[in-house]
Order: structure tokens, then C-alpha cells, then sequence
């Protein structure tokens, strides 16, 4: 019996890498003209890492992490989101003396161990977008307008946009006495993990997708009639950016994110069809993060989506992908005797600049014309010992099925489509 897939992860196949080469291309060039330069860090960091940058009480430490021990016994972990390890790399590299403010974006793979769903895997891919050294609520909201733009240009439709504010460490603390107040004689009625949250981090419950737990955070206090004045005018000013554009959101109180970097702004970007996991990407500032992780007092705002669930939005919507182009030329032998001659041929057509391929398997003519037609060739040229001795080779449109003999000195020229 052969070896499958690890549970929670995929192959993507030829047939659907034009799909996630289509949405990189539109996200660099979205980017691109927003400033944003690419960043690539390790696949695996060390595990304190994400454990002061994410925060010990939430999901993705406590229950998500893939860790294990090098051969020195340090602990590493494969990572489960961007921006601690891009903020890591903007510290260990002394990017503040680039510039005040840096925008930075990454492609590519993250690792949670968590129950495989629609749109959600094992191993999935992101594209996230970091803006480091500005308190700026301009800045909250061009992350927000960066990113619908990057959807926009994927043609996607019919997003809804959720918006918080989650206060900071002066405001929280009033409000997390609040929420435990509230909670105090309704901790029987939580979840077992929500009772470890209580006495760590109240604020996880409000994230806890629990039906017996929503209904009790239903009717919580808000921290958004708990916010200190400097999040409150940060917040109004974020929305009034927004407005100005045009840009429609809804204000979710209770949306606080799953990550505990987050400080003032947190937002997400909601697509219907995609079942109980219907954010196709969300974000927030994070002001404390930078200092956090050993760096001087940072603000800063990004934002990350997974690439499955931009495909599975893009699907549902119906929305065309890009024809694939197909081979400029498919060089055929009409038998074993010319396959060197056709190879020669073939390298020569490449080096023009074209692209062009041969059936390497001793198939019959007939069948390597099937080859051409499932590849999409758009011109055939056929190596025959016929036109061999008059040192000519057959040109056939594959469209078409019109054909003509050529000089194979005249090739080249023939073949400037």
C-alpha cells in the first residue's frame, strides 16, 4: 500500500498551480504599489517565540503548536502565523535604521496541529502585511484598503467587513475586572477551557466558539464602552478614514481575534459559503508586540488571509480563473530513427524563447499528436524521414490542422508566432 498525505495537508497539482500562481501575482502587484517590500523567514523559530508574541493562554500555543526538540534539546516550532517571526527578523536585523517606518509583506506556508475543515489545514498558505513604526490610524486604515484592493483585483465580491477596538494595557485592565465580575457566577456554565482562561486571560473566553459559552458572552460587557480616551479617538479616527472612502464595515464589539498581540484596532474580513470558518483574513494593531519580543517600544499594524480560503471564496463566487497558455510549439518524430534529430530541433525552438516539449516514450505518431492536443500546443513540427532528406520538416497548425513542408534552415523564422 503506498504512503498518502499526512491528515490536514494537500497537494496542489498541475492543474490548480495556475490558480495559486494567479493570486500570488495579484497580491505582489496590489503590494507593490501600496510600498510593501517581501520578507522570507525560517519555516521553524524557537517555540518562546510564539509563546511571548502569541500569548500562552490562547489556542494556537496551548493546542496547535507542531514542537519538538533540536539535538541539543532547545525547543522549536514550526510556525503557526507571520508576525512574530517577521518582528523577530525586524529586531535581530536593526531594520529601524532602513527607515522610521517599514511595510513589509510574506508569502507562504504555517503549521497549526487543529481539526482539518473546509478552508482550514494542517499545513495552509498566507500572504500578511506588517506596518512597523507608526501610531497612525492612516496606517490602520491602509491596511484594511490594501487588502480589499488585493481582493478587488481577485474579483471577489460581497465581503463583510467586522471592526473592533480591543483597548490597551491602560484600558484593559479595568474592563477585564468587569468581564470577571460578569463571569464570576457563571463559571459552572463554561467550558473547561474557558474555566483555565478566567484566572489567565478573561479576554479568551470571548473568543471561545463554543455554543454554551457564546450564549454567556451574548450579553458580556464591551470593551469598546470601556476604552481609555487616546483608543477611543484612535478608533473613531480608524472609522473615519474608512468612511471617507466609501468603505462599508460593521462594528462587532465582542470580535477580539485569536492572537494576544493585539492592542486598539482588530478587524476581519468575512465571506459568506465558507461555513463556520468564514474569515478569509483578518488583522489589527499590535503596539506592544516589538517591545514584547526585546525591542524599544514599537506601534504597529498588519494583517494576514489564508490563500485555500481566498480560493474557496474565489470558487463560490464563480469567478474565472486565467487560461493557462499553452506550449508555443510540440516537436514530433514520426519514429525512433529521427528522435535525434527532433531533440536538436527541439533545443534549438527553446532557445528562441519559445516553449516546446516531445513525447520522450517511443508512442506512434498518432499518439503524440493526442499528446499536443491535451497540452494545448498551438503548433506541431514533425521530423520525418521524408522531409528529413530533403532537409525539410512538416509545420501543422494544431487550430487549424492546416499543414506545410518547411526548410528546417527556415524555422526559426517560421516559428516567430
Amino acid at each position: 500500500m503506498f504512503i498518502k498525505v499526512p491528515k490536514g495537508t494537500q497537494d496542489i497539482l498541475p492543474e490548480d498551480i495556475l490558480k495559486w500562481y494567479h493570486i500570488e501575482d495579484m497580491i505582489k502587484e496590489i503590494l507593490n504599489k501600496y510600498g510593501y517590500k517581501e520578507i522570507r523567514t525560517p519555516y521553524f523559530e524557537y517555540t518562546d517565540l510564539f509563546i511571548r508574541g502569541i500569548g500562552e493562554s490562547t489556542d494556537i500555543v496551548t493546542k496547535e503548536m507542531f514542537t519538538f526538540p533540536d539535538r541539543k534539546g532547545r525547543s522549536l516550532t514550526l510556525r503557526p502565523e507571520g508576525t512574530a517571526p517577521v518582528v523577530r527578523a525586524y529586531l535581530e536585523n536593526r531594520m529601524d535604521r532602513i527607515s522610521k517606518v517599514i511595510k513589509l509583506f510574506y508569502l507562504g506556508p504555517m503549521f497549526r496541529c487543529e481539526k482539518p475543515q473546509a478552508g482550514r489545514f494542517r499545513q495552509f498558505n498566507q500572504f500578511g502585511i506588517e506596518v512597523i513604526g507608526t501610531k497612525s490610524s492612516a496606517a490602520d486604515a491602509e491596511v484594511i484598503l490594501t487588502v480589499l484592493d488585493v481582493y478587488k483585483k481577485l474579483g471577489l465580491k460581497n465581503l463583510e467587513i467586522l471592526i473592533n477596538s480591543v483597548g490597551c494595557k491602560k484600558c484593559r485592565v479595568d474592563y477585564v475586572q468587569k468581564l470577571k465580575k460578569y463571569l464570576k457566577d457563571k463559571k459552572d456554565f463554561l467550558c473547561s477551557e474557558c474555566k483555565e482562561r478566567y484566572n489567565k486571560n478573561p479576554l479568551r473566553v470571548l473568543d471561545c466558539k463554543k455554543d454554551s459559552c457564546k450564549k454567556i458572552i451574548e450579553i458580556a460587557p464591551v470593551i469598546t464602552e470601556n476604552l481609555c480616551q487616546e483608543c477611543e479617538s484612535h478608533f473613531s479616527e480608524v472609522k473615519s478614514y474608512l468612511n471617507d472612502q466609501k468603505i462599508v464595515f460593521h462594528e462587532d464589539p465582542r470580535l477580539i481575534r485569536g492572537l494576544d498581540y493585539y492592542t486598539k484596532t482588530a478587524f476581519e474580513i468575512i465571506s459568506g459559503g465558507l461555513g463556520a470558518q468564514n474569515a478569509i483574513g483578518g488583522g489589527g494593531r499590535y503596539d506592544d508586540l516589538v517591545e514584547e519580543l526585546g525591542g524599544k517600544p514599537t506601534p504597529a499594524v498588519g494583517f494576514a488571509a489564508g490563500i485555500e480560503r481566498m480560493i474557496i471564496a474565489i470558487d463560490q463566487q464563480k469567478i474565472k480563473w486565467p487560461v493557462e497558455k499553452g506550449l508555443d510549439i510540440f516537436v514530433a518524430k514520426v519514429n525512433e530513427k529521427n528522435k535525434d534529430t527532433a531533440f536538436r530541433l527541439l533545443q534549438k525552438i527553446r532557445n528562441t524563447g519559445l516553449s516546446a516539449d516531445m513525447d520522450y516514450s517511443e508512442g506512434s505518431l498518432k499518439s503524440q499528436m493526442r499528446i499536443a492536443n491535451k497540452i494545448g500546443a498551438r503548433y506541431a513540427v514533425i521530423v520525418g524521414e521524408e522531409e528529413l532528406s530533403k532537409n525539410m520538416v512538416i509545420f501543422r497548425n494544431m487550430q487549424t490542422k492546416e499543414q506545410k513542408e518547411i526548410k528546417i534552415d527556415n524555422i526559426i523564422d517560421e516559428l516567430s508566432l
